[in-house]
């Protein structure tokens, strides 16, 4: 490790990030350090939370009268108002950041959030995981000694909001109500990706089972997305994106039916006339002759009724 870049980034760090905004909490940054020969400290406690990881070397932590071994790859927590102590004859590189929750300002599950985290058990994180935290904390460094290049200040700041968070995963279990939030923000992304891949290649089959195949899920997974987030089938979706792109090529451009056709996925122009006019009420013709002047993109039912 570049213990200079370290030192370097930790002064940038504390001069630019004191306060992290993450959805619904507000966390403000007490300070960011770095000590590479970190040896004993004397008993004492915080009112915030402290999370420190071990680069190098080891140690012991003291914790409410337990004490745990440190060893590099360690990451430890101290809650606010246990007494602790670290301990170290041959020295610790550490890395750490001291913070806490601005509830004034922050969601009410957030507060019940860190609530539960100044009572959990655990109290040092050694999981293969935990080596992801140190290149995630190791990049932050390093773009932290770079924050007068472009972006960098919008770089630093999404990074420590990811690092907190890691953290905070480390040592605090997900609630059921997390879990369900996340897989909702799951299926919410394979939804928009879905949603995009169809737009993007309607002159294709777009089967279901290809899309899935894409998305790298199973076809029933996608099809309960679908009715989960648009509340309709995966075939009707498909069959009103091609649809409103037939419209808004009949509307905007000359292009012969036969292409207009075959650019939204149909085989054959007796098909895509037939589909079209069950959906508009009017054959695609006809529609170009009356629409084609008409301000709008967005075409449906009861918009042709009303015109």
């Amino acid at each position: 490790m570049n213990v200079n870049k370290y030192l370097s980034a930790k002064v940038s760090l504390n001069k630019y990030i004191d306060r992290i905004v993450v959805n619904g909490a507000i966390f403000h940054i007490h300070y960011w350090g770095v000590m590479p020969y970190h040896y004993d400290t004397l008993l004492h406690k915080h009112s915030f939370f402290e999370i420190c990881y071990v680069v190098e070397g080891k140690g012991s932590y003291i914790d409410d009268d337990y004490t745990y071994p440190l060893q590099q790859n360690t990451l430890f927590l101290s809650k606010p108002d246990v007494l602790h102590q670290i301990k170290s004859e041959e020295g610790l590189f550490l890395i750490y950041v001291a913070f806490e929750l601005v509830e004034s300002e922050s969601s009410e599950e957030w507060m019940q959030r860190m609530e539960e985290a100044k009572h959990c058990s655990k109290v040092i994180s050694e999981e293969k995981e935990e080596k992801e935290i140190l290149l995630l904390w190791d990049f932050l460094l390093t773009q932290a000694t770079k924050h007068e290049q472009a972006f960098s200040a919008e770089i630093i700041k999404n990074l420590s909001s990811s690092l907190i968070l890691s953290l905070l995963r480390a040592f605090v279990s997900f609630s059921m109500n997390d879990k369900d939030k996340v897989h909702h923000e799951a299926s919410s992304t394979l939804y928009h990706q879905a949603t995009l891949y169809i737009k993007d290649n309607l002159s294709n089959s777009l089967k279901l089972t290809e899309v899935a195949k894409y998305l790298h899920i199973s076809g029933r997974h996608l099809s309960r997305i679908f009715v989960a987030e648009a509340g309709i089938s995966y075939s009707e979706f498909v069959q009103n994106e091609r649809m409103q792109k037939a419209a808004t090529l009949l509307k905007t451009t000359d292009m012969p039916i036969k292409d207009i056709a075959e650019e939204t996925g149909f085989t054959t122009v007796n098909y895509f006339t037939q589909v079209f006019t069950s959906k508009f009420r009017s054959s695609p013709g006809k529609f170009r002759s009356l629409y084609s002047n008409v301000k709008t993109n967005t075409y449906n039912n009861e918009f042709l009724s009303s015109t």
